[in-house]
């Protein structure tokens, strides 16, 4: 493999489409993926979680079963979401306590 053109596969960043001139050789996977350096949030269904701080008790139900990771924590304390990877599935608002009810989804661009 040619090594400058990994080196410069490696340096691009994801979303980037490459012509088959700096394509890695051979079918090779120089470098492995990362959900992190790839920004996911733009496949939202068309509703997204709007978080009331206020009213949130901090019982990381939504952190457990987001499947995206995309509730942020500080330490033991949910801060927030992060809407560059969140995919709108709902499931942080559904397991919200409903007697806290401080998740609800909204359309997309709208306000809860």
């Amino acid at each position: 493999m040619n090594p400058s053109r990994g080196a410069a596969f490696i340096e691009r960043e994801a979303s980037v489409t490459l012509p088959w001139t700096e394509m890695a050789e051979a079918g090779l996977i120089p470098q492995g993926g990362t959900a992190a350096r790839v920004k996911t949030g733009a496949w939202r269904t068309g509703s997204m979680p709007v978080l009331e701080l206020s009213r949130c008790i901090h019982c990381l139900r939504c952190w457990i079963w987001c499947p995206d990771s995309a509730v942020l924590l500080d330490g033991e304390k949910v801060t927030g979401i992060d809407y560059d990877h969140c995919k709108g599935c709902g499931i942080c608002a559904q397991v919200c306590p409903p007697k806290v009810h401080a998740i609800e989804m909204v359309p997309e661009g709208g306000e809860a």
